[in-house]
């Protein structure tokens, strides 16, 4: 209520996918895919104007993976947004949890923002599909450079360099990979293009 006795109403958040089946069902593909084959990218192509610092691609893996039952974290730059909180909460239902130890998902603007990894539900040994997702916003996807990453789903080892992220990162997905079947899984998005890196994928640093 204004001054003068006018109500006043908060903007409405911006607009999700324009055609929420076709482009779920299509986001959600590129995921299994990605899932499926560790360290291989895929395109991803979203009409979306997520607020800003989330991005278009990171934006749909939220729409796609994310709903009531799943709490979301979202890092510092994106909870200080009222925008990004506001347009998840909306177009998904998801609760904002503060809490890493809460989370179903998580969510980074940018691997330079990246903590610890195990503070974050790793699941347990007879439920290790508890644990969390983390959805990881980079710059760029360079298959054929970086880890070598070998496993369930790669045929003869392949190798990722998802940029920018920090050498404390590739130490503890090192560590996480050894907690299996328990562990966090992680899904890179940038523009345009996802990868993934399941807690299955063991990865050979200065290989």
């Amino acid at each position: 209520m204004t001054d003068n006795g006018t109500s006043t109403q908060s903007p409405a958040p911006a607009a999700g996918f324009q055609n929420p089946v076709f482009e779920a069902q299509s986001s959600f593909r590129a995921v299994m895919d990605a899932m499926a084959h560790p360290g291989s990218v895929y395109p991803l192509a979203a009409d979306l104007r997520p607020p800003r610092p989330l991005g278009p691609a990171a934006g749909a893996l939220v729409l796609t993976l994310a709903d009531y039952e799943t709490p979301v974290w979202l890092d510092p730059a994106l909870s200080a947004s009222d925008g990004v909180c506001d347009w998840v909460r909306f177009h998904t239902g998801s609760p904002i949890t503060n809490h890493p130890h809460e989370a179903r998902f998580a969510v980074f603007g940018s691997g330079a923002a990246l903590t610890s990894l195990s503070q974050f539900p790793l699941g347990s040994q007879e439920f290790p599909d508890e644990s969390a997702t983390l959805i990881i916003q980079i710059d760029t996807l360079n298959a054929g450079s970086g880890p070598l990453l070998t496993g369930p789903g790669i045929e003869s080892g392949c190798r990722l360099d998802p940029a920018p992220l920090t050498a404390l990162f590739w130490r503890q997905a090192v560590d996480n990979a050894a907690l299996y079947p328990r562990g966090v899984d992680v899904v890179f998005a940038a523009p345009g293009a996802i990868a993934a890196l399941p807690r299955s994928t063991r990865i050979v640093l200065d290989a």
